[in-house]
């Protein structure tokens, strides 16, 4: 299966800092979405001189009947594989995400516990109000999807290189990993900074409360983007989230 040009994983190395560190941090994209919408961020950490991960979920970035065919153990798996590789050459790790990238990075830091140093999100996502997801047991076998929820950006011109559709199936295996999430996110105890768009048409705001309630975090920074909808990373507010993830970074990482 080709690989749209947009859609590749950015990688970069990390160089030694003021402490005698390296430090890395993984992006992860969101669902349907593909690393179009992590890179430009990643470039901006890898410019900072940090190691920087942003991996193609499995399914993304090709056709979204291929996305199908995948479920939540393979995108978690693809983030677990570049979180190694990132712990392999550096001192310490940061990991963020988008919407479900969020979720991803979650469940990652309930599992690796201090190997994680920090936790970044960007309308993350771990719950979802809407009554006719209860009958995704059913329609996923019957409606192989359901219009596209990419590309909820305010900013005019931008274009996430996400899917025209959202696959079923998928959407359903997204749903049970977020529920066993749920259930893991008091393991959750490192520092956050999360990111919030006063406007975002496809996470609602249930997720933003569960995550801030449930976590057992003591160091937890919120902010509230204005001018900016789901897609915060490629929106009006793209360079806060970048400047402010920097400084966190280096806060959480340092001596």
């Amino acid at each position: 299966m080709s690989i749209a040009p947009e859609a590749e994983p950015f990688y970069a190395d990390a160089t030694l800092n003021a402490d005698g560190q390296r430090v890395g941090v993984l992006l992860s994209q969101g669902f349907t979405g593909s690393p179009a919408s992590m890179v430009p961020w990643g470039r901006h950490l890898a410019a900072e001189g940090f190691g920087v991960a942003v991996p193609r979920l499995p399914g993304h970035g090709t056709t979204w009947q291929d996305l199908n065919r995948t479920g939540w153990a393979d995108w978690y798996a693809e983030i677990e594989r570049a979180f190694e590789k990132l712990r392999a050459n550096c001192d310490q790790v940061i990991v963020g995400g988008l919407s479900m990238g969020g979720s991803l990075v979650l469940q990652l830091a309930a599992d690796r516990g201090r190997e994680v140093a920090g936790v970044m999100l960007v309308n993350a996502a771990v719950n979802i109000e809407r009554k006719d997801v209860l009958a995704l047991p059913v329609l996923k076998w019957l409606i192989p999807a359901f219009p596209a929820i990419a590309n909820d950006i305010k900013k005019p011109g931008v274009e996430e290189h996400g899917y025209d559709r959202t696959p079923l199936k998928a959407t359903a295996s997204m749903l049970r990993g977020w529920k066993a999430l749920r259930d893991d996110l008091p393991k959750v105890t490192q520092p956050l900074l999360v990111f919030r768009s006063e406007v975002d048409h496809v996470v609602d705001p249930s997720s933003a409360r569960i995550i801030s309630s449930t976590v057992s975090s003591r160091d937890v920074t919120e902010r509230i983007l204005e001018n900016s909808y789901h897609v915060a990373t490629l929106d009006n507010d793209a360079p806060t989230i970048f400047e402010e993830s920097v400084h966190f970074v280096r806060r959480v990482t340092g001596p």
